[in-house]
C-alpha cells in the first residue's frame, strides 16, 4: 500500500548509495535539545533527490524509455535530471523565467532539458508540462503530488526518528507539502507521537489557511525570498495526508529568513532561503519548543552573489 511502513522501507532501501543519510547537528542555547538535519549535504544540495530518485526508479521500462517531464522551481528539477542521467532517462523541466541561474545551470549540467515558461512561479508551468507530457508521451513526475515522491521524502524523517529516538518534534519547510506529507507518513508508520510543524512564507500562508478551512486553499498574491516553497496551494494528494495528522503551521518573513541564513552560516551550514525556513521559525521565537526538536535544513542551492548579499548585506 502506498505510504505504509513497507512502502517507506522500500523507498529507503532504494536510496542506499544514492542519497546521503545526513547527520543530526546539535546546536546549543535553547531550553530543549535542538538538532539540524542538513539536507544541503545531499549530492544535489537538497532533499529533493529522495523523492525524485524514488519516483524514477519505480517507473516501468516502457515509461523510462519515453522519458519524464516535471514543473519545478529548481531543486526538484535538479533532482529529477540528476537521477534521470544516472538511470538513462530523458528529463524535461519546465521552470519560470525567474528561476535562479544556479538552479538552471545545475539542471543543464545534469543533462536536463529546460523550458522557461512565465515570468514567475504559477500554474502556467504545470499546464505547459502537462501539454508536453501529452504531446511527447512523457511521464509527468509531479514535484510533490506523487505517492512515490512522498515516499522518498518520508525517508528524511525516518532517519531522524531512527537516529534520535528521543525526538518529540520535527519541523520542516512547507511548500506544496511533499516533505511535510512525507514526515507525516514517517511518523504514522513509526507509531510514535511526534509534533509536526510546517513552516511557510508568511505572505503565502497556504498551510495555515488549509488547516483553518479544513481543505486545501489557493493563495493568490504574495511573494517571498523562499522561492522553493512559494507554491500557492497544498497538493491534491499531500493535503489528505497532512490533514490526517496534528500538524501546526508557522509563517516566517523575509527578514526572519535572512536572519536564519546568517545564523546557519555562522554554524557552518549553507542554506538557501527556503532551506532556512524551519530555523527561521526557531530563531524568530515563533516556534515554541516543547521537547527535543529536529529542524530540517532542506537545501542550499543559491547563487554565490545572492548568498553573500543575503548573509552579509
Amino acid at each position: 500500500m502506498p505510504g505504509d511502513a513497507a512502502d517507506l522501507a522500500r523507498a529507503r532501501a532504494g536510496l542506499v548509495g544514492v542519497a546521503v543519510h545526513t547527520p543530526l547537528i546539535e546546536v546549543e542555547g535553547f531550553a530543549h535539545p535542538v538538532r539540524l538535519k542538513p539536507e544541503n549535504q545531499q549530492p544535489i544540495g537538497a532533499f529533493k533527490i529522495r523523492g525524485a530518485w524514488t519516483a524514477l526508479s519505480r517507473l516501468s521500462p516502457e515509461a523510462r524509455a519515453r522519458g519524464v517531464v516535471t514543473s519545478s522551481s529548481g531543486n526538484h528539477g535538479f533532482g529529477l535530471a540528476w537521477a534521470a542521467q544516472r538511470l538513462g532517462i530523458r528529463a524535461v523541466v519546465v521552470m519560470p523565467e525567474s528561476t535562479p541561474a544556479i538552479k538552471q545551470d545545475n539542471i543543464r549540467a545534469a543533462g536536463g532539458e529546460i523550458h522557461l515558461v512565465g515570468a514567475v512561479r504559477g500554474p502556467e508551468q504545470f499546464r505547459f508540462a502537462e501539454a508536453l507530457a501529452q504531446a511527447e508521451g512523457l511521464t509527468l513526475i509531479h514535484p510533490f503530488d506523487n505517492p512515490d515522491v512522498m515516499a522518498g521524502q518520508a525517508t528524511c524523517t525516518l532517519e531522524i526518528l531512527e537516529d534520535w529516538p528521543e525526538v518529540t518534534a520535527v519541523v520542516v519547510p512547507a511548500g506544496g507539502g511533499g516533505l511535510l506529507a512525507g514526515a507525516c507518513l514517517a511518523v504514522q508508520s513509526s507509531g510514535k507521537t511526534v509534533r509536526l510543524v510546517g513552516v511557510e512564507p508568511e505572505a503565502v500562508p497556504k498551510l495555515s489557511r488549509a488547516l483553518a478551512a479544513g481543505e486545501a486553499v489557493d493563495v493568490a498574491g504574495g511573494t517571498s525570498l523562499a522561492e522553493g516553497i512559494l507554491t500557492r496551494s497544498l497538493g491534491r494528494l499531500t493535503w489528505p495526508v497532512i490533514r490526517g495528522m496534528p500538524v501546526e503551521a508557522i509563517g516566517v518573513t523575509d527578514v526572519e529568513l535572512r536572519v536564519a541564513m546568517r545564523w546557519l552560516d555562522a554554524r557552518g551550514v549553507r542554506a538557501e532561503p527556503s532551506g532556512a525556513a524551519a530555523v527561521a521559525a526557531l530563531v524568530s521565537g515563533k516556534l515554541v519548543l516543547s521537547g527535543p526538536t529536529a529542524l530540517v535544513v532542506s537545501g542550499g542551492n543559491v547563487d554565490p552573489a545572492a548568498y553573500a548579499e543575503l548573509v552579509t548585506g
